[in-house]
């Protein structure tokens, strides 16, 4: 059951200036559900850390009201906060001897002694967010010695030992390889059904996020900010104009971007499955655009694996590798 945990209204963010403010966004109205994952997109520059720095009540709104559980957040102290959002940032912690369990375990803090130090259901709590992140086994091991990938599922935990029911996270795969980015969103999803918390964040991966993502923010400075599920923002042509440039077609089929190259030179190409979508995908890099035509002076018929380059109905020449190919039908077409 999805709970509207986060209402913003008539929201403008910015900064303060000793003559005049700089607005960075304004008129934002949203509001956020528990048991999803929301991603924030939008380019360098456009607001995006300053709009999660106020929402998470670290930089003040200009106007506007942010509700968290009902409760307007200026209305909160900074330790009732600290129980209601838990944020991961992008910046690498720089701590040595300090062990993956003793990271998590301060995430406890809001609900500590004086001392720090953790009772027995705080303990609970940090195996618990251990294994919900699945990191038991790095328990001991010290934070310097992670993997990029490793420190920030370790951060995700302390978020979760925080046990807030609100989750923020500024670019959460900035710096991982694309394997590591795709396990760390499909965590984040997963966490957001499981545990039934709130998740938003902001990152660049705009392919990640469409898969992904249950809510998509598209965020510039002239429109504001866009919201919808990525399949509604695909369909009323949102996501469309919103990446629109010269080199980028979106997908209406699969709801995902694919680079367009420029095209001087065409063929005809017969064949079917994976071989097929491959040579045409060679092709299309090298400039060399794919149609059914079959005047085409240079036709390429696709059978057993095999990759036959055919002039005026002819075979001039077979092939077992794309690579192989391609360099033959860039020759034979700056021939003619």
């Amino acid at each position: 059951m999805h709970r509207k945990t986060i209402q913003i209204n008539d929201l403008t963010i910015g900064y303060p200036g000793k003559i005049k403010r700089y607005i960075v966004a304004q008129h934002i109205n949203a509001s956020i559900c528990s048991s999803q994952l929301t991603c924030l997109l939008g380019a360098n520059g456009v607001g995006k850390s300053t709009l999660l720095r106020t929402l998470s009540a670290f930089q003040p709104k200009i106007s506007g009201a942010i509700y968290l559980l009902g409760k307007e957040v200026n209305e909160y102290t900074h330790a009732e906060l600290a129980k209601v959002i838990s944020v991961v940032l992008t910046d690498k912690p720089d701590i040595y001897n300090m062990t993956v369990k003793e990271m998590v375990g301060l995430g406890r803090c809001p609900y500590t002694n004086f001392w720090g130090k953790l009772s027995v259901d705080d303990e609970k709590i940090v195996e618990r967010a251990l294994a919900q992140v699945k990191i038991n086994h790095l328990s001991h091991r010290t934070i310097h010695t992670l993997s990029d990938g490793e420190r920030q599922k370790t951060m995700i935990a302390k978020a979760l030992a925080q046990d807030t029911p609100i989750i923020f996270l500024d670019e959460p795969t900035a710096f991982l390889d694309f394997p590591s980015k795709v396990e760390m969103m499909q965590l984040l999803h997963r966490l957001s059904r499981e545990t039934d918390k709130t998740i938003f964040l902001s990152t660049h991966d705009v392919e990640l996020a469409l898969q992904i993502a249950d809510n998509i923010w598209l965020m510039e400075k002239e429109k504001g900010v866009l919201i919808g599920t990525p399949e509604d923002l695909a369909i009323d042509g949102t996501l469309n104009r919103f990446f629109a440039r010269k080199g980028i077609v979106f997908e209406e089929s699969t709801g995902l971007f694919r680079v367009e190259s420029e095209c001087k030179y065409s063929v005809c190409v017969k064949g079917e499955g994976v071989s097929f979508a491959m040579v045409r995908k060679a092709l299309k890099r090298n400039g060399i655009s794919v149609d059914s035509d079959s005047m085409a002076s240079v036709t390429i018929d696709i059978a057993d694996n095999l990759y036959n380059v055919q002039s005026k109905n002819k075979t001039i020449a077979t092939f077992d590798s794309i690579d192989a190919l391609i360099a033959e039908v860039k020759q034979r077409l700056t021939e003619l």
